[in-house]
């Protein structure tokens, strides 16, 4: 994992997942602005998720 991301992911969720889909990144936004931690939740699910097809 990179840790960059995983530090935007807690500061700032949608600019963490800005390589995935529109869609993707407005849920993370939406997410957010529910409550911050949603947003981070779902942001660290996303990376985990691209880094576990990565590496299959």
């Amino acid at each position: 994992m990179d840790i960059r991301r995983l530090i935007l992911a807690v500061i700032l969720p949608p600019a963490s997942v800005t390589n995935k889909e529109v869609g993707t990144i407005m849920l993370t936004g939406l997410l957010t602005l529910l409550g911050w931690l949603p947003g981070v939740a779902f942001a660290l699910f996303m990376i985990n998720q691209e880094t576990r097809q990565a590496k299959s």
